[in-house]
């Protein structure tokens, strides 16, 4: 089936400023202007889903719904092997309504710490990121991109959000909260594509959007 294709204008479904900031980085070399549900005043739609992708297809179908535009959702997390995976796609809400995600951070340091999770091997985790783009005809386009690496402590650097100062990608001696938006999610010539949200990007591009 051929890849439906997205010009013009997208809404992005988060209230979250930091994903809004990433993925308009991500759109704006492809011409597309993107409006977020918190600048429309969008209501969060409860995310019933059991996978990532389940839950960036609810947002971008309540978007496009909403709107009658093409939405463009995003549901990542951290998923750390010693805990079973966890959290994963409760990444946000182990954060509680405050966003404390150095409290959530806290505790995912005191779970390693009571599993005797102490070294590097042992602290195995990887960041996922599932992008839908859904129209409101109900047509979706699907994508997921993943980073493996490590969980450090304490955590590092104050760039990025949510769990980046924890989380260290193979290969790198800088966590995701010690590097620019460049080095994280920049694609070439600016950067390599290194995070989970960035990878997902890549291969919507290919399918979705125009040079």
């Amino acid at each position: 089936m051929t890849e439906r294709q997205l010009s013009g204008s997208v809404v992005i479904a988060t209230h979250n400023p930091g994903k809004l900031a990433e993925m308009r980085d991500l759109l704006a070399p492809h011409g597309i202007a993107a409006t977020s549900a918190a600048e429309l005043n969008l209501p969060e739609p409860e995310e019933t889903g059991t996978t990532f992708a389940a839950n960036a297809r609810i947002k971008a179908m309540a978007a496009a719904k909403a709107t009658g535009q093409a939405a463009f959702a995003d549901d990542s997390g951290l998923c750390v092997d010693a805990l079973g995976g966890d959290p994963g796609i409760y990444s946000a809400r182990w954060a509680g309504p405050d966003k404390d995600f150095r409290g959530a951070m806290n505790q995912i340091q005191t779970l390693l710490v009571e599993k005797g999770a102490t070294a590097p091997e042992q602290r195995r985790a990887h960041f996922i990121a599932a992008l839908c783009l859904a129209w409101p005809d109900g047509h979706t386009e699907e994508f997921e991109g993943r980073v493996d690496g490590v969980i450090v402590w304490p955590p590092k650097g104050t760039a990025g959000f949510g769990y980046d100062p924890l989380f260290l990608p193979d290969g790198h001696e800088r966590t995701f909260g010690e590097m620019t938006a460049d080095e994280k999610h920049g694609l070439p010539p600016k950067g390599m594509g290194l995070s989970h949200r960035a990878r997902a990007f890549v291969m919507l591009a290919k399918a979705c959007l125009r040079a």
